[in-house]
């Protein structure tokens, strides 16, 4: 009983008030807004994402863009062998594991929700400019009839929805989650924001700047996480509607919401190995079934090709993509630019400290390359074919007369584009129900992972946070996706994509100083490494001359015992040679120096070899006896005392 009482204290104090309690008032705020003065609460809204995106657009798409070159510098360094974790440590989960969780956190609803609304849309609003880039032709084959500027809305379209959802987007998860992981697993600190920034900001991570930082964190996690759950409920919603008919209304949406919220308590409550994991890796089967569905049901052999052929337009003009600000399209580039790039990058930035987090937590025993390249690399060819596929498949309809997915002024239904590309297909009422349990799933891991997330930064760290935190999250997020679908669910959606934005910025700021404090502990360390392989390399090389000097030394003795055997005479002459040099070497070094009397005198003399030395000479060549004088003569003079 005791222990239990020990135990529910120290849980009591771990949760940090600091971060907890304005998080909260700060979301409770904002709901009690926007269920009470939702107008006049979107308008504001509005405005200050209008002076951002103008002011400030061009810095969003330069930062994400950085984080995208950093990332890739830092895999292919030396840096890069770091392991995240002690030296002898392995992985916690498997590849497959490790890649299902990071991938259903990372992207879930929003893959399904957009894969074939976001080309259609691109295709049917292109980006400012485009048209008056492309001649007006046609181009007739056994497909049918579609102009040139339909083919290039329709390749920009597949290579702009790569933008959004590839390497930048995954770049911004790779900062996020490679500081925390290197703070947590490679020095012991606690799961947290605030200790990533240690390096840079030093013990002022512990007052009120860390709280700060952590508070940001969790405001952007809970809105970033409801926003999805609201893109998941009215595709859920709208997949009732397609198969059955029912009228979709704000009451319907709130019900869906508590039910799958309630859903999602029921696997936090399960914890982390027998909720998230379990679910992740059923959806990921889920997931691929329904996309090889597609495959297989479409247009196969298009949708082979366009894949390869978006795969080469989006390398192609990556650069100049990465850092389009269209300068030259006025208000219409300001209004595209917020509506999809700018947009996307404040989005996954206020997700990256879910996401981040998440990733840190599962990636324990990964080396540094193996994180980014995993992370960065492996979800995003995933992604390409995801989109690929659901959209070249209504791309292929729209533009070849299978379907009329686009309205007459440009206008798409979001919500149920993707059933409406089912019902052109065998198998309509599989593929939409699939695609159903896929999106409810995946809103359950993105609340329960979420939730997860946001309790162990409220818990200063703790990675085991308490139930009832981890619920109370998961309900304060349900709450704010419940109100703003309640009753306009356009306006509801767009105020919470526009707080995305917004969190984005300050949220930057704090992953740039991430990539500062990362790389200077990454560098500190790899100098460290080098000094001490420097030392083992030195330590290694000495032995190892030092083992060769001796085994030359050993050959030198067995060649010279061999040799005296077979040439004793010869033999006889080198050894006598030999200690007459070491005879005339001894015995000037044994001359002895006479100290001065008092007022003696001293004489110096040319220093000669000893009596026995020149009788030995005598019996050498001319030449030794000629190499000895000349030994004798750069002996020098020897001091000698007179007597």
């Amino acid at each position: 009983m005791s222990d239990n009482s020990t135990r529910s204290t120290s849980q009591r104090r771990s949760v940090r008030p600091q971060v907890f309690v304005p998080s909260v008032l700060i979301v409770g705020l904002f709901v009690l807004l926007a269920l009470f003065r939702s107008t006049q609460t979107h308008d504001v809204i509005s405005r200050i994402q209008t002076v951002v995106v103008e002011n400030v657009g061009w810095y969003y798409i330069l930062a994400v863009t950085g984080f995208v070159i950093f990332a890739f510098i830092l895999a292919f360094s030396r840096k890069g062998d770091t392991i995240l974790g002690p030296d002898d440590c392995e992985p916690e989960y498997s590849r497959i594991s490790w890649f299902a969780m990071l991938f259903a956190a990372g992207m879930g609803i929003g893959l399904v929700f957009w894969g074939a609304a976001e080309p259609l849309s691109h295709f049917a609003n292109p980006k400012p400019g485009l048209q008056d880039q492309v001649a007006d032709a046609t181009i007739t084959n056994e497909l049918g009839t579609v102009s040139a500027i339909d083919q290039a809305k329709a390749s920009e379209a597949m290579t702009t929805s790569f933008l959004h959802w590839g390497l930048h987007a995954w770049a911004i998860y790779v900062v996020l989650g490679l500081s925390i992981a290197y703070a947590v697993h490679r020095k012991g600190l606690p799961v947290s924001i605030r200790w990533a920034l240690r390096p840079v900001l030093g013990d002022r991570v512990r007052g009120w700047l860390g709280d700060v930082i952590d508070t940001i964190a969790v405001i952007g996690t809970i809105f970033g996480i409801a926003t999805s759950l609201g893109f998941g409920v009215k595709q859920v919603a709208a997949g009732f509607d397609f198969l059955a008919g029912w009228q979709v209304t704000g009451g319907m949406l709130v019900l869906l919401v508590v039910i799958i919220s309630g859903l999602a308590a029921i696997s936090v409550a399960t914890g982390l190995d027998g909720g998230i994991k379990f679910l992740s890796n059923a959806n990921l089967i889920l997931a691929a079934i329904l996309v090889i569905l597609i495959f297989i049901l479409g247009p196969t052999l298009f949708l082979a090709n366009e894949f390869v052929a978006d795969i080469g337009n989006y390398f192609q003009g990556l650069i100049e993509e990465s850092f389009e600000t269209l300068p030259f399209a006025g208000r219409a580039g300001t209004d595209w630019l917020s509506t999809w790039t700018v947009y996307y990058w404040g989005w996954w930035m206020s997700w990256s400290p879910f996401v981040g987090i998440f990733i840190a937590r599962i990636s324990r025993g990964r080396t540094v390359r193996e994180f980014i390249l995993g992370v960065l690399m492996v979800p995003t060819l995933v992604t390409f074919i995801w989109f690929a596929i659901l959209g070249g498949n209504g791309l292929y309809q729209q533009m070849f007369g299978a379907a009329n997915l686009i309205g007459p002024e440009g206008t798409i239904t979001v919500d149920t584009v993707l059933f409406r590309t089912f019902a052109n297909m065998p198998g309509t009422t599989i593929l939409s129900l699939l695609a159903m349990i896929v999106v409810i799933i995946f809103f359950v891991t993105s609340s329960d992972s979420g939730s997860y997330v946001m309790s162990m930064i409220c818990s200063g760290g703790d990675p085991n946070p308490r139930t009832s935190v981890r619920l109370t999250f998961a309900a304060l997020s349900g709450a704010i996706a419940a109100v703003m679908l309640s009753r306009d669910s356009d306006a509801g959606m767009s105020a919470l994509q526009t707080i995305a934005i917004l969190i984005g910025l300050p949220f930057s700021v704090i992953m740039i100083l991430m990539c500062v404090a990362l790389w200077r502990e990454l560098a500190k360390e790899e100098r460290l490494r080098m000094r001490i392989q420097r030392r083992e390399f030195a330590k290694a090389l000495a032995e190892r001359v030092s083992g060769e000097v001796r085994s030359d030394i050993y050959a030198e003795i067995s060649q010279h015992s061999a040799a005296s055997r077979a040439r004793p005479i010869e033999t006889t002459v080198d050894l006598r040679r030999f200690f007459e040099r070491l005879s005339r070497q001894s015995s000037r070094s044994a001359l002895p120096r006479s100290r001065r009397g008092a007022g003696a005198t001293t004489s110096r003399t040319p220093a000669g070899p000893p009596e026995g030395m020149v009788e030995n000479a005598g019996t050498g060549s001319a030449s030794e006896n000629a190499g000895a004088s000349d030994t004798s003569d750069d002996a020098g003079p020897a001091s000698v005392a007179s007597p």
